[in-house]
């Protein structure tokens, strides 16, 4: 099951478009990063949510070379997602991912273990 992230990035209003399937590119690598967020994010307002979110999407925007697929969460529970992203230099996405570890938002992070990357094939 998949529902659209609420938290939208609102300097950039095309990533409001309905992002309801994970469906991969044309770069080399693709990671899946599935989370869990803890009891204690959903008992923050929705505004600090989204302000917590903000500081994801602003450092986000600093790695062009990594796009979040369409920014599409899939909830398998309240509390479980996993987000695509995409790029064809596999250490850009190292370095996001150890920056957004230091933000507020990841504290409310219960586990986002094991990440899977996959590396596009042809068949043939």
């Amino acid at each position: 099951m998949t529902k659209r992230s609420m938290y939208i990035d609102k300097d950039n209003p095309e990533h409001v478009e309905d992002r309801l399937h994970i469906v991969p590119g044309k770069s080399d690598y693709l990671f899946v990063y599935p989370f869990v967020k803890t009891r204690e994010w959903y008992s923050r307002t929705p505004e600090q949510r989204q302000e917590m979110m903000d500081e994801h999407i602003r450092i986000g925007s600093k790695y062009r070379s990594v796009d979040c697929i369409r920014r599409t969460l899939s909830a398998s529970t309240i509390r479980e997602f996993v987000v695509a992203f995409e790029t064809d230099y596999p250490a850009d996405f190292l370095d996001l991912v150890q920056e957004l570890r230091e933000t507020k938002a990841s504290s409310f992070t219960l586990r986002d273990t094991p990440m899977f990357t996959c590396r596009r094939r042809s068949f043939g």
